[in-house]
């Protein structure tokens, strides 16, 4: 077999490519080129490709299974928008959430800040990590068999586990600042925080832990 060269110019090509992108950061302020992520499950459904302003217009709205192309810091504005429901309550609705991207992105930015100013690291590494140890690993299935509901535990999905993780991380964030004085971002710069130390005060954390043991109780 024989193996096809690259002419110089392709070369030079890829080269420039990689140099530009390593240059781009995040809101021209933090750098994802060296952030890794640690668990393998997780690794081709966050995306940290370099972008400065994480914003894709919506144009994988309708592919469900497209949402991992979105930057990782883009699908966490995206639940601060809806929160979410948490079971049955509609504590956290769709009417008290609604705001602007610029709005949301500014929390978030804020939020980053004081990260980096409480840990001295990487906001968006510290954001990967909390995602990761609130990633729940199982849940339960409830189906109908016969005339009784039965309950079985299931793996969950790699992109379910980001979804959820970043839900869990935005209902936390509004649980710490509803009737409270904090802001929004200090409620979600600490609810990372708490998650990035695997905290049982985080909210996300708490899910984790509540959907595994139901899951351990359901084998």
């Amino acid at each position: 077999m024989t193996e096809t060269k690259q002419k110089p110019s392709e070369i030079k090509h890829i080269a420039e490519t990689k140099q530009k992108s390593s240059k781009i950061k995040l809101f021209n302020t933090w750098s994802t080129e060296n952030i890794k992520v640690s668990d393998p499950g997780l690794v081709n459904y966050i995306n940290l490709s370099p972008v400065i302003v994480p914003k894709s217009g919506g144009r994988h709205a309708k592919n469900q299974f497209h949402k991992s192309k979105l930057n990782i810091t883009e699908r966490l504005i995206n639940k601060m928008f809806v929160a979410g429901h948490r079971g049955k309550k509609h504590k956290f609705s769709s009417g008290h959430n609604v705001g602007t991207t610029t709005k949301t992105t500014k929390i978030l930015i804020e939020a980053f800040n004081i990260i980096e100013e409480k840990t001295e690291k990487n906001p968006v590494e510290v954001l990967i990590r909390a995602i990761e140890n609130s990633a729940p690993l199982e849940e339960v299935l409830t189906y109908q068999r016969g005339g009784i509901f039965a309950r079985e535990s299931v793996v969950t999905a790699p992109q379910r586990r980001v979804d959820l993780a970043l839900k869990h991380i935005a209902q936390g964030s509004y649980q710490r600042t509803v009737k409270k004085k904090k802001s929004a971002a200090q409620g979600l710069s600490n609810e990372i925080l708490s998650a990035y130390k695997s905290d049982p005060a985080s909210f996300a954390i708490q899910e984790k832990t509540r959907r595994d043991k139901e899951a351990t109780g359901a084998r």
